[in-house]
């Protein structure tokens, strides 16, 4: 299958901005005082857990999309 330069060009940037949103999330859920991820002896709560798995499955899918458009980009600009 071939990839048109903008389709390529926005898979790389969804890629991309799937990184930043979520390295920012899992930051922020690491220091999170509200009581939502952690309890009162600081162990991790079952909201930190699904958060960190969702978290882990966004970095997996962003790299794959950003990948393939990558690849994407460099086949278009070898042209």
């Amino acid at each position: 299958m071939k990839l048109s330069r903008r389709v390529s060009w926005f898979l790389l940037a969804f890629g991309i901005w799937s990184w930043v949103i979520w390295v920012t999330f899992v930051k922020n859920l690491a220091k999170d005082g509200s009581g939502l991820a952690f309890d009162d002896a600081g162990n991790p709560t079952a909201y930190f857990w699904v958060h960190l798995a969702l978290a882990v499955t966004s970095f997996i899918l962003g790299t794959a999309v950003g990948v393939i458009g990558f690849r994407g980009v460099r086949a278009n600009a070898v042209k």
